[in-house]
């Protein structure tokens, strides 16, 4: 059974580090005024900055340009009408103004095994898999997104949380499929946020990732 809480939602933290502090030190900025970003993930405080070495090159699977199409294709930028697309700044603004206020979550949309080989700072997982209104656990989900069921049996997405849904680049439809599952079962498009760039573009960019803790028994 999935388990998800609120509260757990709630324990992501986001603040700006801008140009006081630690600027001097990195030569790799995010913007000419942003150095870094420091967040929560897993109860542990996270910095996301770039990569400092300029000669610094992927190495990883990510650094792959082709893939069998299908069904490793390239997806168009716009998910859905009314989903907004997200780059790497959108995404960090909204980890700043939605995810500390509770508002908005960052979902990785992957299987579990590639969320927890490494991920996004901030991001929860919830595999698109799961995201289906034949999953048996659909209601706990939507609930723990904030969503409530109404009287007449119908979702009600009033106090539904903000998404943004990412997966591992443009290629992968992970992401993609769970946001078109989302919107079947009655979710908001203004409240749901396609980063395309997925897990792909993040690193390009050189930007932090983390390894998600192992947990507990």
């Amino acid at each position: 059974m999935l388990k998800w809480s609120r509260m757990g939602f709630a324990m992501l933290f986001v603040a700006w580090t801008g140009a006081g502090l630690g600027a001097q030190e990195l030569k790799v900025k995010i913007t000419p005024t942003l150095s870094a970003v420091d967040v929560v993930h897993g109860g542990q405080k996270v910095r996301i900055q770039r990569i400092q070495d300029t000669g610094n090159k992927i190495i990883d699977d990510f650094a792959k340009t082709s893939r069998p199409c299908p069904e490793f294709c390239i997806h168009a930028m716009v998910v859905a009408p009314g989903v907004e697309t997200l780059g790497e700044l959108e995404l960090l603004d909204f980890m700043t103004r939605q995810v500390p206020s509770g508002q908005g979550l960052v979902i990785d949309a992957r299987l579990a095994d590639f969320h927890k080989i490494e991920t996004i700072p901030t991001s929860i997982n919830i595999p698109f898999t799961v995201i289906k209104a034949e999953n048996p656990h659909i209601g706990q989900i939507l609930t723990a997104l904030g969503a409530e069921m109404g009287p007449n049996k119908r979702w009600n997405y009033q106090k539904a949380k903000s998404l943004a849904l990412w997966c591992n680049g443009p290629w992968c439809d992970q992401s993609s499929r769970a946001i078109q599952a989302l919107l079947s079962l009655g979710y908001p498009p203004a409240k749901l946020k396609y980063y395309r760039g997925g897990m792909q573009m993040w690193k390009l960019m050189g930007l932090t990732t983390v390894v998600p803790a192992a947990p507990r028994s």
